[in-house]
């Protein structure tokens, strides 16, 4: 009777545990498909390519459809990132560049760029090594490979920092200028930016922000006008 009782105690214990990291694990965006289907539509409506290889890549950048993600007192890119892959759309960099400097203005902390733009290639290998990276072709696919995607670092953030990212994203997801995931994975914030950020970007002296002294939607972080 003694021996059953202790065989079920690994099972209660384990079971606490899967209940702990579902606790912890409990983001605003979680991914999906409808998420990806979103994605790939707004892709569709822009009529981007879905980037195929370098060349295809590098004459994106001769032309000036991606533009170099430069890093600042706000932005950090993760060092291991490609050169080569550090770049995105035009609208997709002024939303980083409004982003950062928010979140540094609000705690003082750059944020970490983990990823940008992908090839179909690179996305293809990505497949080989991780089955539940996003696939390289069809309706969900990774937007990642068109330009207007990056992937900003959600690990070693605290609560009250993902919090404030969170809230900053359901107000521009609301807007209908990104569509947001949260992957566990990586521990990213994973946004594609929609292209109609500019015009809206155009229309605005400010961008959200939180108070720093109860937490309350407000607008008071000036956005730098005529960066493109």
């Amino acid at each position: 009777m003694s021996g059953t009782a202790f065989a079920v105690r690994p099972a209660v214990h384990h079971a606490h545990r899967r209940h702990l990291r579902w606790l912890r694990w409990n983001p605003m965006f979680r991914p999906s498909h409808e998420s990806l289907i979103l994605q790939n539509a707004e892709i569709d409506r822009l009529e981007l390519p879905r980037i195929q290889d370098d060349t295809e890549l590098e004459a994106l950048k001769a032309d000036g459809s991606l533009l170099p993600i430069i890093p600042s007192e706000s932005l950090r890119i993760e060092p291991s990132l490609d050169p080569s892959r550090r770049f995105c759309r035009p609208w997709t960099r002024d939303f980083v560049d409004d982003l950062s400097q928010a979140y540094y203005n609000r705690f003082h902390e750059q944020i970490q760029l983990n990823s940008a733009v992908r090839t179909v290639k690179v996305q293809r290998k990505l497949r080989r090594h991780n089955r539940n990276a996003a696939p390289y072709e069809g309706e969900t696919a990774s937007s990642h490979l068109a330009g207007l995607t990056i992937d900003l670092q959600r690990r070693g953030m605290t609560k009250q920092q993902i919090q404030w990212m969170e809230r900053y994203l359901f107000y521009m997801k609301a807007l209908g200028l990104v569509e947001p995931e949260e992957e566990r994975r990586h521990w990213c914030f994973h946004i594609m930016v929609s292209g109609h950020y500019t015009e809206w970007r155009n229309t605005q002296s400010v961008v959200p922000m939180e108070r720093p002294q109860n937490d309350t939607p407000d607008t008071q972080v000036a956005m730098g006008s005529g960066s493109n």
